[in-house]
């Protein structure tokens, strides 16, 4: 029998000094209540109330215990309740993770600001290390994953946070050394610097988009500022970020490449764990996380 339930009994009969009054106050029988205190007495070995048709008294290590274990159903309670609030409230350890790429960039930024508007939120802000099924961050003991990639999985749930830009770009040498590109198909005659995680370009929108296999890669990295660096250094041409390469765009550094065809977007999303609703430390992050790249919109280029 559930030791606490038994505590819980006992502690009412010793408070109340009776059986009757305690199974008022329990919602139960007299009977019950006296064969839950009968139970604790067998499992520890002594007798803990004097029983007469009168009156119900403690023993020694029936008084002993009493306090015992009042003080433990109160510390009990107040801890549950404590857990149960902090599910309401914007407080206590956050874990995040994230690809190196995103964390480097844009949300590295609004992951900082969150935790300076949230000073009760401790933030522990991870990149890279994620794996390929999407629900193992959980397991690993983070609260939210950000990836950029569509997902289905049932186990987890998502919001979309915001969309993400890209451009395809190259260098002004690169472009008079090799000639520009007229179309998509230019690409496999074309020095190519390709993320080790997407060996294929989407270019164009709805209907009309085209996927390219990059063939001839010259330079590839787990890192799209080093693809940047590699591209500003005319090595080839590099499909990035527009938040990180704008700064290189508006100087000249870099130049769009088949500006009429459009780059898809990617979206950013945020991953937690299931159940019906999330905990306001976490829904705080995706309101914050939303609002924040609502009001940080990347420039248009040439403005």
């Amino acid at each position: 029998m559930d030791r606490m339930l038994l505590m819980r009994s006992f502690v009412t009969v010793a408070q109340l000094g009776s059986f009757s009054g305690a199974a008022r106050t329990l919602g139960s029988s007299g009977s019950l209540v006296s064969r839950h205190v009968a139970e604790l007495e067998r499992q520890l070995g002594v007798r803990l109330v004097n029983r007469t048709s009168r009156s119900v008294s403690l023993t020694e290590p029936g008084l002993r215990y009493s306090e015992f274990a009042a003080r433990i159903l109160a510390e009990v309670e107040a801890e549950e309740a404590e857990i149960a609030h902090l599910h309401d409230r914007a407080e206590g350890l956050l874990s995040v993770i994230c690809p190196k790429w995103i964390g480097s960039l844009d949300v590295g930024d609004a992951i900082a600001a969150f935790a300076a508007a949230y000073p009760k939120i401790a933030v522990r802000f991870e990149l890279g290390g994620l794996s390929e099924r999407t629900y193992d961050f959980l397991d690993s003991g983070f609260d939210v994953a950000l990836h950029t990639r569509d997902l289905r999985d049932s186990r987890v749930r998502l919001k979309k946070i915001a969309s993400l830009p890209f451009t395809l770009c190259a260098s002004e040498e690169y472009v008079r050394q090799h000639g520009p590109l007229t179309r998509p198909n230019d690409l496999a005659a074309h020095d190519c610097l390709v993320h080790v995680n997407e060996p294929v370009w989407r270019l164009g929108h709805g209907p009309t988009s085209t996927q390219h296999k990059v063939r001839n890669v010259v330079f590839s990295s787990n890192s799209y500022i080093a693809l940047q660096k590699a591209a500003v250094q005319g090595r080839g041409i590099a499909l990035l970020p527009q938040r990180s390469a704008y700064e290189d765009l508006v100087s000249g550094a870099l130049r769009v490449q088949l500006p009429e065809v459009p780059v898809p977007d990617r979206p950013l999303y945020a991953i937690y764990g299931p159940g019906q609703t999330a905990p306001r430390k976490i829904g705080a992050l995706l309101e914050f996380l939303t609002r924040w790249f609502k009001e940080h919109p990347i420039p248009v280029l040439g403005t």
